[in-house]
């Protein structure tokens, strides 16, 4: 049998096809990650207080996308289940902003469709239960709010941050003391329960507006209350270049890989 032999331009085409070959591996890649970021894990900074000490300011997380997603035929390997009760979310708030942005929020699911709760004192009763929450701050009697801390016993009518669609929207809801979750809707709220914009002013999140359960803390960086509401392209550009020169000082590395519970 006779042997090919091998020539120069064997080399030549040999070299081509392994360039190609790389090419198309790192695009391949890419690709793959592409749909893991988009489809399947989301990473969030936590811009607030609202869901401390949980969460704190300046805590990024990764949150799982795909479990909470709508079931499909062509993702049999997906786990898709319900949502929990007492179980942090992602959900795009379900109130427009007056500049016509949608805010993505985390909070803690509190009711899920057909269960009964109200307030009295900072304690959730669930379906007739007083609810012990550990993470959930309570008021105090320097800082009791009747509206927050009894909620649904007053209107919300007149109360600074409630939204006018619920104040209206609210009365439909009340049966007896209690707040009824309508089908395919959830009523959440913040673990910083005096310091919480959440559920109990403007209203349910419909099942279509969530996101993700966020998993766990990857970098936890000390950031000022205020940074929130710094967003001109000078005050966002002054904040990064102080994340980098004061990354080792200012990270919190205990929470580094932190489970969210």
């Amino acid at each position: 049998m006779t042997k090919r032999m091998k020539t120069d331009h064997d080399d030549d085409k040999y070299a081509e096809q392994t360039g190609l070959q790389s090419i198309a591996s790192v695009c391949g890649t890419l690709v793959v990650g592409l749909f893991v970021l988009t489809f399947v894990l989301q990473n969030f900074m936590i811009p607030s207080a609202s869901m401390a000490s949980t969460l704190l300011i300046g805590d990024h997380v990764v949150a799982d996308r795909m479990s909470l997603s709508p079931s499909a035929a062509w993702a049999p390997f997906v786990s898709y289940r319900e949502l929990r009760r007492g179980e942090p979310v992602v959900f795009y708030k379900p109130v427009v902003e007056e500049n016509g942005e949608q805010l993505i929020l985390v909070k803690r699911v509190i009711g899920v469709p057909g269960d009964r709760i109200h307030l009295r004192r900072g304690i959730v009763y669930l379906n007739g239960m007083a609810q012990d929450e550990p993470q959930a701050g309570k008021p105090t009697y320097a800082d009791y709010d009747p509206y927050r801390d009894d909620f649904p016993a007053l209107s919300g009518s007149g109360i600074p941050g409630v939204t006018a669609a619920w104040a209206v929207d609210l009365p439909a809801h009340i049966v007896g003391e209690d707040l009824v979750v309508p089908p395919d809707h959830y009523f959440m709220m913040g673990d910083n329960r005096t310091k919480s914009l959440d559920g109990r002013y403007w209203g349910f999140v419909p099942r279509a507006n969530l996101i993700g359960r966020p998993l766990f803390v990857y970098w936890s960086f000390e950031t000022p209350a205020d940074q929130m509401y710094k967003t001109s392209a000078a005050e966002q550009v002054s904040f990064t270049l102080h994340e980098i020169l004061n990354f080792f000082d200012e990270t919190r590395w205990r929470r580094t890989l932190r489970r969210i519970h």
